[in-house]
């Protein structure tokens, strides 16, 4: 689609199709890490505004509502994100160059979450003229999402409407996730008393906190989720307050990484783990939530009414700051996701365009 094409082409799903290609090798070529995603934003606004669309920046991140946006009418958000991870060192192509090859797309940020993003843009332009929609649409391109920032989608989700559920782009093979971990930081610490060691002095924190250690391995929380199985908790780091070899510490912390599924908050995982260990034990954020979605939710049931099947999700995503339902699901393949010469292939961004639309126009016709 050329800019400045009338309206009426939004609905041309192959040019639909040939402009998000185009606009990702473009978003591919620009450095996008995570808090410089400014030039990116700017690309999209200009691929926006080109098309007669009313944009709203706040910050690096960039959104805007369908055309008859009803103040009245409950509201979905279509989000995925721009910035991306530095390119790590295997890289044997330049990940800033979009070069398209037997069918598939190359250069970082392609996969993830470049091809969901612009299908998703793709997806807003082909309902953005429609009337009588039985919600409003809005389109958030979101900054910071690689390091769970503060000003990314939680920024701009305080200045946005209320929203019934979420489309959240992200490469899942086009299949549904409708649960998602969550992620705990636990800092514990023990605290004893410093002495000198060959004078059998003080109490050492590192013996203190041994029992805590061991509860740590083998513990199991009851509950076991269907979706995303058990809770993980993982000992990562252990250290003391002093690195002299005659000083018996008189602290010693671990660190614990703690992977919940969406059985528990993370305020209820807090409080068991204090209730079984001695040590201190202080959580580093309970931002990143595990998140599910009923698969009674409309949206879910248009997915499996397209043939969509559904899954539990390991990694995490904005959607652990959404505080309402949200479907993950998007073109390409987690597996790719931060790998040297990453790609995606073409014909899951020209699918992924069909499937979003399909899905949304199934839940459509059956509000």
């Amino acid at each position: 689609m050329s800019q400045n094409q009338p309206l009426e082409n939004f609905k041309n799903i192959q040019l639909l199709q040939k402009d998000a290609i185009d606009l990702l090798k473009i978003l591919i070529s620009i450095p996008s890490f995570s808090k410089e995603e400014d030039k990116t934003a700017a690309q999209i606004i200009n691929f926006l505004t080109a098309r007669a669309i009313k944009v709203v920046q706040t910050k690096n991140n960039v959104w805007a509502t369908n055309l008859h946006f009803d103040p009245s009418k409950p509201s979905i958000l279509l989000n995925s994100h721009h910035d991306t991870v530095k390119p790590n060192k295997g890289y044997a192509r330049d990940p800033f160059s979009p070069i398209e090859q037997e069918g598939k797309l190359y250069g970082l940020g392609s996969n993830d979450a470049g091809g969901c993003l612009v299908s998703l843009i793709a997806t807003f332009l082909y309902f953005y003229t429609a009337t009588n929609l039985p919600y409003n649409i809005v389109l958030v391109a979101s900054a910071e999402e690689e390091i769970s920032g503060s000003e990314g989608i939680e920024l701009v989700l305080k200045q946005l409407p209320a929203f019934d559920f979420g489309l959240v782009g992200e490469p899942t093979k086009m299949e549904m996730a409708i649960a998602e971990r969550g992620l705990l930081v636990l800092d514990v610490i023990a605290t004893g008393t410093s002495g000198h060691a060959a004078r059998e002095e003080g109490e050492n924190a590192l013996y203190k906190i041994l029992p805590d250690l061991a509860w740590f391995q083998n513990y199991q929380f009851d509950k076991v989720s269907p979706l995303l199985g058990k809770v993980k908790m993982s000992v990562t780091v252990i250290e003391t307050d002093n690195k002299h070899h005659n000083v018996v510490p008189a602290h010693c912390k671990l660190v614990v990484d703690v992977r919940v599924n969406e059985l528990y908050s993370l305020e209820e995982i807090v409080a068991i783990v204090q209730e079984h260990v001695k040590s201190s034990v202080t959580p580093r954020s309970v931002r990143l939530r595990a998140t599910s979605i009923s698969v009674d939710h409309p949206l879910v049931k248009s997915g499996i009414a397209v043939g969509k099947n559904y899954f539990g999700s390991a990694t995490s995503s904005d959607k652990a700051l959404m505080p309402f339902p949200s479907l993950k699901m998007g073109p390409g393949d987690s597996a790719r996701s931060h790998t040297a010469d990453e790609f995606i292939f073409i014909n899951e961004i020209e699918e992924g365009i069909v499937t979003y639309i399909q899905l949304l126009e199934k839940m459509f016709n059956h509000e």
